[in-house]
């Protein structure tokens, strides 16, 4: 008889195989944190709420962010021990390329059959996950019943199901936004490192062209954008936190750099925070 650890893992590993990416998620369908010091939120992040720590992880290894493609991570290291706890196999539908529309009853299935388009559809254990070709900011009871599950957020693995997966409908987004074009972007809430003025070390063009950078850097994120974000305010951070030189302008743009990726105001001010943390600022 195969070990169901075996399968889990194994599956996973088709899964990535196919492009999917992938992460173990608990018994109780929560993800891992993925690393010893991340274990059971040793390193004081937040995987429950799916936001990295202030661990020195060369990658994310909490939620969604962790999630991957590369056969090694899924079958060896710290996910070698996760997958003997776990209870499913979870992937994130943003970086698929997909978003779920997560129904949990009968009542939550009828409205879906009548405001929006027929597309895959994945039996679940309280209803079904109806499954679009594209991406949306991810989004929990959005109506009675129904939650969004794309950037930012996992879904569980449970069949390729079936159908042919249509496009992601406007009906979908209008869950979510109603009206995208009064969307604004929420400045920072953090405030700047103390003692504002030039960078002592470089003129003021670095500073300058430094925040360009890391604008762009986020800005062409494809996938992983909430990795990048991290990765680029500790960038910026490990340049100028000490010096003084950033102002609440500077941070503003990259706020809003983040969110015009998708990222929600909390999101950034997290990464901010943890950024700071990892650097002992």
């Amino acid at each position: 008889m195969t070990h169901p650890v075996l399968i889990r893992r194994d599956s996973a590993l088709t899964l990535a195989a196919n492009g999917l990416p992938v992460l173990p998620l608990s018994a109780d369908k929560r993800p891992f944190g993925n690393c010893p010091d991340c274990r059971d939120n040793a390193c004081g992040g937040r995987p429950n709420m799916k936001t990295p720590g202030p661990c020195q992880c060369p990658r994310p290894c909490h939620g969604w962010a962790a999630a991957t493609t590369d056969p090694d991570v899924v079958s060896s290291g710290p996910w070698a021990g996760a997958w003997r706890r776990a209870g499913a196999v979870a992937y994130h539908p943003g970086e698929a390329g997909v978003t779920v529309v997560d129904l949990d009853d009968a009542e939550a299935i009828t409205w879906a059959r009548e405001a929006l388009p027929p597309t895959r559809t994945v039996a679940t254990t309280r209803g079904e996950h109806w499954i679009y070709r594209g991406t949306m900011q991810s989004a929990n009871g959005v109506r009675t019943g129904v939650d969004i599950k794309s950037s930012m957020s996992y879904a569980r693995w449970l069949g390729p199901g079936v159908g042919t997966m249509a496009d992601l409908p406007a009906t979908a987004r209008a869950l979510v936004v109603k009206d995208p074009a009064v969307v604004r972007p929420v400045r920072c809430t953090v405030p700047a490192p103390a003692g504002g003025g030039q960078c002592p070390h470089r003129a003021p063009a670095y500073l300058e062209r430094g925040i360009a950078m890391a604008e762009q850097r986020i800005t062409e994120a494809r996938s992983q954008v909430h990795a990048t974000v991290y990765r680029t305010f500790l960038a910026v951070l490990s340049a100028h936190g000490r010096c003084g030189c950033l102002t609440e302008a500077h941070i503003d743009r990259l706020f809003t750099a983040a969110q015009a990726k998708g990222e929600s105001a909390r999101h950034c001010t997290d990464a901010w925070t943890n950024a700071r943390t990892a650097l002992g600022l």
